[in-house]
């Protein structure tokens, strides 16, 4: 049984569907409608900014990504095409480059690939790096999971889980649901389940959600960005159909998803700052979503007790990072071996901080 019907759960759902095993997927609303839905959809493994510890992770995933795709259009009958294929990645004003980042290129050279750039003080790197539309996602990933023999529950919120002799007794608004293994997948929410679970509470996890809010523009026909664009303090994201999503603020907000409209405004600017033709776009969507952060922005993967895991944390990278979750957390639980390391992610390292 998995709690969490997002882009982590339907993805971990779909790899142990394989191994012949009935596995049902337990949503508290509807299924990939929360920070799966509400993602700029960079597979940015190689962004300089993202912890070192996650590039093993980062490379794994992408690796599988062409298999995940295929897998999502065969069982789905909707493919999922990726939108742009680069991504030039800018320093702040007046900093370096990580040292060891590769392709570096000078401001002529990025000027030529985003005319109009202001990137006066900045460095600059050119990124083999795909971005995709999460909206697709939403749309083919269910209908994979389902045409694979996953069992989707939506409205059902997970409240706690308790193990008793060799099984886990699941307590739900709907009743009670007993399943051999669980895993937790509920992204922003892992936080709030309750009861036992193992070495670890829940609640100790260190998982809260961080808010990130994203505009879409639409830009006049003449006007076109061809790789995604991203500083440390925005990210421009095209859809190559005349949208550009923008984003996106790191708030710690409780639960709120409110689209705030002075926000919304504050991104168009910093994004028309570093990229003058956008002044030309008009905003056409705000919204937010809630990124689930762990206490140290690394995911939580691994077991919380003799039937109890999670796969939860994984910040601003679910999008990119859920064919290698899935992929591991099939090992783990059927007692393989990943095919990398996964020490680092394990949520016994709390714990051990604690003691």
């Amino acid at each position: 049984m998995i709690a969490g019907g997002g882009i982590i759960g339907l993805s971990t759902a779909l790899e142990m569907a394989q191994t012949g095993l009935h596995v049902v997927v337990l949503e508290r609303g509807h299924v990939m409608s929360e920070a799966s839905w509400a993602a700029a959809g960079m597979l940015a493994a190689r962004d300089p900014e993202n912890p070192p510890i996650l590039r093993a992770l980062s490379e794994f995933s992408l690796s599988l990504y062409p298999e995940y795709l295929e897998q999502l259009r065969r069982l789905s009958g909707h493919s999922v095409r990726l939108r742009t294929r680069r991504a030039l990645q800018g320093s702040r004003v007046g900093e370096r480059m990580p040292l060891g980042a590769c392709g570096s290129v000078d401001l002529g050279s990025a000027r030529q690939l985003v005319p109009g750039l202001n990137g006066e003080g900045r460095q600059f790197l050119l990124l083999e790096e795909d971005s995709l539309d999460p909206r697709d996602l939403c749309r083919a990933l269910p209908l994979a999971a389902a045409a694979a023999g996953v069992e989707l529950v939506e409205n059902t919120e997970v409240l706690s889980v308790t193990e008793q002799g060799g099984f886990v007794e699941v307590e739900t608004r709907a009743g009670r649901m007993t399943a051999k293994s669980f895993v937790s997948c509920c992204g922003a929410w892992a936080g709030s389940l309750r009861g036992s679970t193992g070495r670890l509470e829940a609640d100790r996890l260190g998982i809260e959600p961080r808010k990130g809010q994203l505009v879409t523009v639409e830009m006049p026909a003449a006007e076109s960005l061809q790789v995604v664009l991203r500083t440390p303090e925005t990210y421009l994201v095209p859809r190559g159909d005349g949208r550009i999503v923008i984003g996106a603020t790191v708030l710690r907000a409780g639960f709120d998803k409110a689209a705030e409209q002075d926000v919304a405004e504050i991104l168009f600017r910093e994004a028309c700052a570093l990229w003058p033709p956008l002044a030309q776009a008009k905003i056409v969507d705000t919204w937010a979503g809630l990124r689930p952060g762990s206490a140290d922005g690394l995911p939580l993967m691994g077991a919380c007790g003799e039937n109890l895991w999670i796969a939860a944390g994984h910040f601003r990278n679910g999008i990119l990072l859920a064919p290698a979750t899935g992929r591991i957390m099939r090992k783990l639980l059927t007692g393989q071996q990943p095919e990398v390391s996964v020490e680092a992610f394990s949520p016994a390292r709390f714990a051990l901080a604690e003691g």
